[in-house]
């Protein structure tokens, strides 16, 4: 039996990737450990999670692909201890973010129980590209169009004889 999907139409085709990052997240909801995002800048983000109880070295950070992968595995040390009552959660824990194209993981850092991880947005690059134009007229030119990456904006007009037309 398949499964129904918005992407299983065959007019979204090469979104199947898309698919996947919406079952990733919809695995991930379960809330625990509590997070915030703000936005420190204008190009810079920060994830908070509150890890209350781990240390450093029960914590691990990986960017996979475009995934900021969090986990926590605290080491059980209530061996020999009584608990009249445990409300401290004491469990591992794994939390993906899906990242944009480009997203860089700048720093992280645990203090008080809340560990920050630093992104930056990268200023995207202003592209322009000018397409020469060319002109079909009473002369027996033929159409030309060329592309070629420029700093600015240009579009120039040009007749070009039919002869001399290569491709």
């Amino acid at each position: 039996m398949s499964r129904s999907s918005l992407f299983g139409s065959p007019l979204f085709l090469g979104f199947d990737h898309l698919e996947q990052m919406l079952d990733r997240v919809a695995k991930n909801a379960d809330g625990y450990p509590p997070y915030n995002i703000e936005q420190t800048a204008e190009n810079r983000l920060r994830i908070t999670l509150a890890v209350a109880g781990f240390s450093m070295d029960d914590l691990q950070i990986t960017q996979e692909d475009n995934q900021l992968v969090v986990r926590g595995k605290q080491k059980d040390e209530s061996e020999g201890r009584v608990f009249l009552h445990r409300g401290i959660a004491a469990r591992q824990f794994h939390r993906a973010f899906v990242l944009a194209e480009g997203i860089d993981v700048e720093g992280a850092w645990l203090d008080n129980g809340l560990l920050h991880i630093d992104l930056k947005r990268p200023q995207p690059a202003v592209r322009v590209k000018a397409i020469q134009i060319g002109m079909r007229g009473a002369q027996g030119g033929r159409a030309v169009v060329q592309s070629a990456p420029q700093e600015e904006s240009q579009i120039a007009v040009s007749q070009v004889p039919v002869g001399q037309i290569t491709g």
